[in-house]
């Protein structure tokens, strides 16, 4: 499984922001010069890649740039004139320097390294399903009123999500979409919150609304189903509970259903903008978009896929829709000065760069007005493979740590959720964090129904408890090496962001 956000981050508040929007002159709206000359003549003998293609969104220019993107030797998949993102498809191997050439382009680039073939997650670990001797013993300890394995579920108790349900356990004219490798919809814990009419596949970067698609291809798809039980497993006497058991959930697949499970950029840009265009509140992204961990603006291809994705995210937000994204796996201080990315590109030979997170970004979460979600375990403390970053994290959340140990039936440190084929089991990430925000964002939804996407995220950072940077040097493993180094104070740090989200609190 690739980046189920084994290695995922994004961008917090004004400095991350700014620094973001002034090195992406080719933002929608801004004009940027366009070169007069045509496309020369092309040949089709390379490897049939997929690329974005950005213009203004403008009807009359995209009909133009069409034009030129046949004359170079490429075809159109989808059109997304309403931010000036093109999806093509070429085996012209110059057809990117060729089309950058051409009139009203302001960017464009491959979005993958390796040829079409006939999906990235920020897990950490594979999926520990519960066997039933497990789940009947665990049921057998449940309180009056807890769902039958609800004591397994120390994260909902850390951030008073247990109690919350008996307040507000939020609103049905709330959804949160998945953008995922694909949710199960059958299993009795999501079925009672699922919403079909705003979910799809945009494995390719064009939408599949047929019923079902959805689904993921296979069991070994698992991430998604996790990440929606997380967040919106119904109290109905089956199984888990979420955290926001009365809204709704939706899932967007864009993972390729290969076993790679790579999310390319054209996927996600079909993402944004089907969430937006349906009336979605919150997505949830526990991922990065492949196959660049880090996409650096001096490279063309990277550039045009951080443009792209960038125009469909704002677009979202514009709608209305709040987009939480996973800080990533790697133990990475993501206000470092630099860092080794030694697994990029993912779909072909990856090689060993040093980049600068300021200058090259992980995309979607240093977006801009995107909340970037760190992981905790039970006693608080940063999971030990949690990215970090002064000025980066927005929020943290329970994402699970094997080395914290709870005081649970199981005794196990990881998040218990959801699995395919009405099953339950352990994941720990980056990824598990997230959804415990966007879980407790879709309950501010649903008590502030007229917040705006940038007042949710005050919301957030307003309703968190931060515990601080640790008085002891941090030692997530426990073998007596410092792993990490916490900067910041008690309102603000490299660790916590703004603090551990508060469900209980963000419903009174």
């Amino acid at each position: 499984m690739a980046h189920l956000r084994s290695r995922r981050r994004l961008a917090l508040a004004v400095p991350v922001v700014l620094s973001l929007t002034a090195s992406l002159g080719f933002l929608p709206g801004v004009a940027s010069a366009a070169p007069v000359t045509a496309p020369a003549a092309t040949t089709a003998d390379g490897p049939n890649l997929s690329y974005v293609v950005n213009t203004k969104a403008d009807h009359r220019t995209i009909e133009s740039v069409k034009k030129a993107i046949g004359a170079a030797g490429g075809s159109v998949v989808i059109a997304y004139e309403q931010i000036g993102v093109i999806v093509v498809h070429s085996a012209n191997p110059d057809f990117g320097r060729q089309i950058r050439a051409a009139r009203g382009v302001q960017s464009a680039g491959a979005t993958r390294t390796s040829p079409l073939a006939p999906a990235a997650t920020t897990d950490e670990g594979a999926a520990q399903v519960m066997s039933a001797a497990d789940a009947a013993a665990v049921a057998r300890t449940a309180g009056p009123g807890e769902e039958p394995l609800e004591a397994d579920q120390w994260d909902l108790r850390a951030i008073g999500a247990d109690k919350a349900a008996a307040i507000n356990p939020g609103s049905k004219k709330v959804t949160v979409a998945v953008i995922d490798v694909g949710v199960d919809d059958t299993h009795p814990d999501i079925a009672p919150n699922f919403s079909p009419s705003q979910s799809a596949n945009c494995v390719g970067g064009k939408p599949d609304t047929t019923f079902g698609s959805w689904r993921p291809a296979d069991a070994d798809h698992y991430h998604g189903t996790h990440v929606a039980g997380e967040i919106a497993a119904a109290r109905n006497g089956v199984g888990v509970a979420g955290v926001a058991p009365g809204v709704k959930v939706s899932g967007i697949t864009v993972a390729e259903p290969d076993s790679t499970q790579l999310f390319f950029p054209e996927s996600v840009v079909c993402a944004f903008v089907f969430a937006a265009d349906h009336g979605v509140e919150i997505t949830n992204n526990s991922y990065y978009v492949d196959p660049w961990l880090y996409n650096c603006l001096d490279d063309p291809d990277q550039k045009a896929i951080v443009d792209a994705v960038n125009r469909a995210q704002l677009y979202a937000q514009k709608k209305g829709t709040l987009n939480v994204a996973a800080a990533g796996n790697s133990n990475d201080d993501l206000d470092a000065d630099a860092l080794t990315d030694d697994s990029s590109p993912d779909d072909s030979t990856a090689t060993t760069r040093t980049v600068d997170p300021h200058k090259c970004y992980d995309i979607p979460t240093q977006l801009p007005g995107v909340v970037t979600v760190a992981s905790t375990g039970v006693k608080g403390a940063k999971s030990y493979f949690s990215s970090y970053g002064k000025g980066v994290v927005d929020v943290a959340a329970p994402g699970g740590d094997r080395y914290q140990i709870p005081d649970t039936p199981s005794q196990n440190g990881r998040i218990l959720s959801t699995l395919p084929n009405n099953t339950y089991g352990y994941l720990q990430g980056t990824s598990m964090a997230t959804p415990h925000v966007a879980g407790v964002a879709a309950l501010l939804k649903s008590k502030y129904s007229w917040a705006t996407p940038a007042q949710l995220q005050i919301l957030l950072k307003a309703q968190a408890d931060n515990p601080g940077c640790p008085a002891e040097p941090y030692d997530g493993n426990g073998d007596g090496v410092v792993d990490a180094t916490c900067a910041g104070g008690k309102h603000v740090n490299g660790f916590y962001g703004f603090g551990i989200v508060d469900a209980l609190r963000a419903v009174k």
